[in-house]
């Protein structure tokens, strides 16, 4: 069982940057691939990033590639979401989530999840 809880959501300027984090509780932390989704109202949640448990391999989705990047630290049972470069399209609640194994990239693949944070950006 994993429990997580993201922040550092806010409302932010275009261009500007923002640093989620999401601190996770369970055993099975260390053991477990990583990843970042988002939803905007109306929409599927879609696939923003994703770290392996070792943290050797991540992965992004194309619209956030080279403005984002995901980190973990194992030792403190937190992954990372730095959004530099921010869009008004990049607005959506942002969730963490968590698997036992490798990284996949739907939401029904992930099995447990976050409450969400708010990522606004304005124009």
């Amino acid at each position: 069982q994993v429990q997580l809880v993201e922040s550092g959501g806010g409302l932010v300027q275009a261009g500007g940057s923002l640093r989620l984090s999401c601190a996770a509780s369970g055993r099975t932390f260390s053991s477990s691939a990583m990843a970042w989704f988002r939803q905007t109202p109306g929409k599927e949640r879609e696939f923003v990033a994703a770290i392996s448990w070792s943290g050797a391999n991540t992965n992004y989705a194309d619209s956030v590639k080279g403005r984002f990047t995901i980190s973990r630290d194992n030792a403190k049972n937190t992954v990372y979401l730095q959004m530099n470069s921010l869009k008004p399209e990049d607005t959506a609640v942002y969730y963490c989530t968590a698997r036992v194994g490798k990284v996949l990239y739907t939401r029904y693949d992930y099995n447990y999840w976050g409450q969400g944070t708010q990522v606004t950006v304005s124009s």
